[in-house]
């Protein structure tokens, strides 16, 4: 299965949006959970060093998506 990290990957460089924006920063961000699975550490990491106003929402949407895809 592969990690959130892998995934969001898929939304770089594809539109000018805050998709694409989060998985820009996450690709830059050199101490985000790389390998992990886990929504709640996901998301505890993001509460924390969120990189914009809207991110937690944003996160939410891709991690749907995201649950979707490892059915």
């Amino acid at each position: 299965m592969r990690s959130f990290y892998h995934y969001i990957l898929t939304y770089r460089g594809k539109k000018h949006d805050d998709k694409s924006r989060l998985a820009d920063w996450i690709f830059y961000d050199h101490d985000f959970p790389k390998y992990s699975t886990d929504y709640g550490e996901i998301s505890n990491y993001l509460e924390w060093n969120s990189p914009f106003p809207n991110a937690l929402t944003v996160f939410d949407e891709v991690w749907e998506l995201y649950s979707q895809y490892k059915k």
